[in-house]
């Protein structure tokens, strides 16, 4: 059997390489974002504070127990740690947690918007849906209880007035939920506000999507608000099947 985690320096060079990505994709600004990654039961490497997340070294990296407590590096951990241990601590299952700021998904997070429509089958299936968790203070302890609520139903939230918060069973998971979630989130806005127009898949189409999703070993995600697709009357595809044989017998007559 694999070994569940990562070594050290593993988990330091992989949180630089996503710090990287994330801010070539301008989903954070300035000192913007943190990351984190679990490396042993009761341990986490964790991005610096006051630190530009493009231009991040492995030795910047802070290591902590579950309690927030320092245990390696020179630097200080972010503020908003506490939100990162708190999903840990409500989900065991979780080994890794990005936040970020990506603009149109922090938009939705400003309007209190939650991305829960079933228009993308790969949203539904990797992401599933996002609520918005209510506003706190970015660093301050109510931030990680206005999360909690989600962390075992949903892989990620939208801060309210804030960012986003995405997990997964790796970093990289974690990470590429944060990108469905923009790419979701620009799809909804182009829908709903330029084009005006989107047609929701049906209860039916969604539960086939969550039965791949659970086939694929992901646990959570919530599942859509959906309407019930036309319903079939078998009466009614009986008498037209009689109809349409009638009439094709009385052409082949002819």
């Amino acid at each position: 059997m694999l070994d569940r985690y990562m070594s050290d320096y593993e988990a330091q060079k992989l949180i630089c390489e996503v710090g990287r990505r994330v801010y070539e994709k301008n989903f954070v600004a300035a000192n913007d974002g943190n990351f984190s990654v679990k490396v042993e039961e009761n341990a986490i490497w964790a991005t610096p504070t006051g630190v530009s997340k493009g231009f991040m070294t492995p030795g910047m990296m802070v290591k902590l127990d579950m309690q927030g407590n320092v245990l390696d590096g020179t630097h200080r951990p972010s503020s908003e740690i506490k939100m990162h241990l708190r999903v840990y601590n409500e989900n065991p299952e979780v080994n890794a947690v990005v936040h970020a700021h990506p603009p149109v998904a922090t938009s939705h997070a400003i309007a209190g918007i939650p991305l829960d429509r079933p228009i993308l089958p790969e949203a539904v299936i990797m992401l599933g849906t996002v609520p918005v968790a209510a506003y706190a203070t970015p660093g301050s302890e109510g931030v990680a209880d206005s999360i909690a609520p989600y962390c075992r139903e949903h892989n990620a939230v939208l801060l309210a007035n804030h960012g986003a918060l995405t997990w997964g069973d790796d970093l990289m998971q974690a990470y590429h939920r944060m990108e469905s979630l923009e790419h979701y989130a620009l799809v909804m806005m182009y829908t709903s506000n330029i084009i005006q127009r989107y047609n929701e898949l049906d209860c039916s189409q969604i539960s086939d999507l969550v039965k791949a999703r659970e086939s694929m070993g992901i646990k959570a995600g919530g599942v859509p608000p959906c309407k019930e697709g036309p319903k079939q009357n078998p009466d009614l595809e009986k008498m037209i099947e009689e109809v349409v044989e009638k009439t094709l017998r009385e052409y082949m007559k002819r």
